[in-house]
């Protein structure tokens, strides 16, 4: 593949600039955008260095670390713009995003790609950090929209239907576009490699099946979580 050179890396940061000045103009603040910025900056090119490093590891103890980690921190991000709820639903989030999280890649790794060994850094981890940041994103527009819903006098129940349904939306309309609106990164990944399209396909239908089945186990359970909370305290 084409190696891209810093200064042609740089011009990827034109529309983001633009982005992040139609957030001043129209009095939303830059600060916010312009620190998610820089934290994917840094975050990225810090990360190559440590997948250079857990790429060659042989022990499956770093890579199951490293997993915890992802959840951890997805668990925590999820309820970030919930402050007020975001202590008392950290544990819902952590288990929630652990076992649908959990268990979409268990079966991936283990029973669609079959590694060996079990713990093979190289696909692991990627398709670790691809599961969880989907469940991540769902538990977070489920618990968003699932409080907006209460607030404003929805009962619990029918706010447990239209939450699930709005976390579900990206990634439904994710499914729709595939093929047709989209080549998905993996796929248009693979086949610049030098991989045979046929063969790319059934990598990126794993992928679709395995962030959607994430992200709508781990919703669930959170809300199913939330929702047995409520339901005890009336």
């Amino acid at each position: 593949m084409q190696v891209i050179l810093y200064t042609n890396l740089a011009l990827a940061f034109v529309p983001v600039v633009l982005v992040v000045g139609v957030n001043h103009q129209w009095g939303l603040g830059s600060a916010h955008s312009s620190y998610a910025v820089l934290r994917m900056l840094i975050q990225l090119l810090l990360v190559g260095y440590v997948l250079a490093f857990l790429f060659t590891t042989d022990h499956g103890l770093v890579v199951l670390a490293v997993a915890g980690i992802m959840v951890l921190a997805a668990s925590w991000i999820a309820l970030g713009t919930l402050p007020t709820w975001r202590k008392a639903w950290l544990g819902y989030a952590l288990i929630s995003i652990f076992l649908g999280g959990g268990f979409t890649l268990l079966l991936t790794t283990q029973g669609v790609l079959e590694l060996q060994p079990w713990y093979q850094p190289r696909y692991f981890i990627p398709l670790a950090g691809m599961i969880f940041a989907n469940a991540m994103n769902s538990v977070s527009l489920a618990a968003e929209r699932w409080v907006a819903e209460t607030e404003r006098g929805i009962v619990w129940k029918e706010a447990r239907q239209i939450a699930f349904r709005a976390c579900l939306i990206p990634i439904t309309n994710a499914l729709f576009a595939v093929g047709l609106v989209s080549l998905p990164g993996m796929m248009t990944g693979q086949i610049l490699s030098g991989v045979s399209p046929h063969v790319a396909v059934r990598y990126q239908i794993m992928v679709m099946c395995m962030i959607y089945g994430s992200a709508g186990l781990s919703a669930a359970i959170f809300l199913a979580l939330v929702c047995r909370q409520r339901r005890g305290g009336e």
